[in-house]
């Protein structure tokens, strides 16, 4: 079977890749919710949760070094927390001058900041798991399981489906390039024009390739509609959840509840 590079998913066999996926699903949201409810500085209960995490990562066989290689990439965007350093109440840690002004960094902010970071790294790391071993199709029919609106669910499928659309026009794009593109014997001759050359060079294919993938959306979407789609996708009925389904489900909502009290206990 053809798998896309952009396609999570990876097919293994192991206990989380056997699990139902609305069990999974169920989970998922339930450690993501522990987690931003967690209280900040509450130190015991991210380890918890760290070792929650790894242990999963583990048990998939997708392994800790893939895991957290994937949610690297979203630590950056915890950068946006940045300023609570500076801008939280505490006991001062230094005091930066920036021209006339001052930023005093205090111990309140620093915690506040690595817990923001801590919650959303733990958070990408279940998401990734929960990607990396279910199937896309499973995940919509999971969302449509424990009640989620059929609109987001329709969006959610086709901003998926559509986002290969626009990668493979764009690799069709670059091998078009590449194929009319000439190599200089030289290696010390540079291939193409001035900088503002190769801006509009991008430019003009960045609007073609949004033209050529509007197209075959518009394509795609009629085809759609002719085989009777009315923004549900239809499959076959879900088996109930197994006993020990059920079993996992009820446990891991009991454990992490009480992560949560562990929280509320040693966090501030």
């Amino acid at each position: 079977m053809h798998v896309h590079f952009l396609d999570p998913y990876r097919s293994l066999v192991s206990p989380i890749h056997a699990l139902d996926a609305r069990v999974k699903f169920a989970l998922t949201l339930a450690f993501i919710i522990t987690c931003s409810l967690t209280p900040m500085a509450a130190w015991p209960a991210y380890l918890l949760l760290l070792a929650i995490a790894l242990s999963l990562e583990i048990l998939s066989g997708l392994g800790i070094g893939y895991v957290m290689k994937r949610a690297a990439l979203a630590l950056p965007f915890a950068l946006a927390a940045f300023p609570v350093i500076f801008s939280s109440p505490g006991q001062v840690l230094f005091t930066l001058p920036v021209g006339s002004w001052s930023l005093t960094a205090s111990l309140e902010g620093l915690e506040r900041f690595i817990s923001v970071a801590l919650k959303s790294w733990l958070s990408v790391q279940a998401a990734i798991v929960l990607a990396a071993s279910t199937p896309f199709p499973d995940l919509l029919q999971a969302m449509r399981a424990v009640g989620i609106p059929q609109l987001l669910v329709a969006m959610f499928g086709l901003m998926w489906r559509y986002l290969f659309v626009l990668v493979d026009e764009a690799l069709r794009l670059m091998r078009a390039r590449a194929a009319r593109s000439g190599h200089a014997a030289d290696a010390s001759l540079t291939p193409g024009g001035t900088v503002v050359w190769r801006a509009k060079v991008t430019g003009g294919m960045a609007g073609s390739l949004l033209l050529r993938a509007f197209e075959r959306s518009e394509r795609i979407y009629a085809a759609m509609l002719s085989r009777g789609y009315d923004g549900e996708t239809r499959a076959l009925p879900l088996p109930p959840i197994s006993p020990a389904g059920w079993v996992i489900l009820v446990g891991g909502t009991v454990l992490l509840l009480l992560l949560l009290l562990v929280g509320f206990v040693f966090g501030r």
